[in-house]
């Protein structure tokens, strides 16, 4: 009867147990919403920084000219990530990108895809498998007139009670026949994280 009565224990407990546990649950949220799990760079500030340096180049005068009467070939380097964290910069590189390409204001030359684009080139040049009158050539590609380059910088303090970062975004489109910096832009994001008191 003991072992009766400790048996119908255990299973009454793992009964309890089981109906109490925690469970995961998979939703869809707003990819623009503003996102505070930490101080760290996160998706609203990739947001924020290419949205508002976007928007500066497109409404610059200086842009305004250089695109009045043609569609100017850019060559987007790497933005630079000169914090302390690891920043997905290759992100926010493809945001402006995207929204310049959109606006029907320029073109782009994808550096990161140079040497797919070579090799095959390369294929329909001596490969074989390829007539050769609708092969493409070498030596026929456009070349970029200017490059878009940028930093991402940031300043960390903390202290006990509080926690605060800087960012910094540069970006510059530079003539590259000339050598001149067209066009330069820069945005700020601080954020700051402190402990806070709850009296009951």
């Amino acid at each position: 009867m003991n072992k009766l009565l400790a048996f119908s224990a255990i299973a009454l407990a793992l009964t309890v147990t089981t109906a109490c546990t925690n469970k995961s649950v998979v939703r869809y949220g707003d990819a623009t919403a503003v996102e505070t799990t930490d101080i760290n760079f996160g998706s609203t500030d990739l947001q924020k920084v290419a949205s508002q340096m976007t928007d500066s180049l497109l409404v610059s005068p200086v842009v305004g000219t250089l695109t009045a009467n043609t569609r100017p070939v850019i060559f987007v380097e790497s933005l630079k990530n000169k914090t302390s964290e690891h920043i997905d910069t290759e992100s926010i590189t493809d945001s402006i990108s995207t929204k310049l390409l959109r606006s029907g204001k320029f073109r782009f030359v994808d550096m990161g895809r140079v040497a797919a684009a070579r090799e095959q080139i390369q294929f329909q040049q001596a490969g074989g498998m390829v007539d050769t009158n609708k092969a493409v050539q070498f030596g026929q590609q456009v070349g970029a007139q200017y490059m878009l380059y940028g930093n991402l910088a940031s300043i960390v303090k903390s202290n006990k009670d509080k926690s605060d970062v800087y960012y910094k975004f540069t970006l510059r489109l530079m003539d590259l026949q000339s050598g001149l910096v067209e066009w330069a832009d820069e945005t700020e994001i601080r954020k700051t994280k402190e402990k806070e008191f709850v009296s009951w």
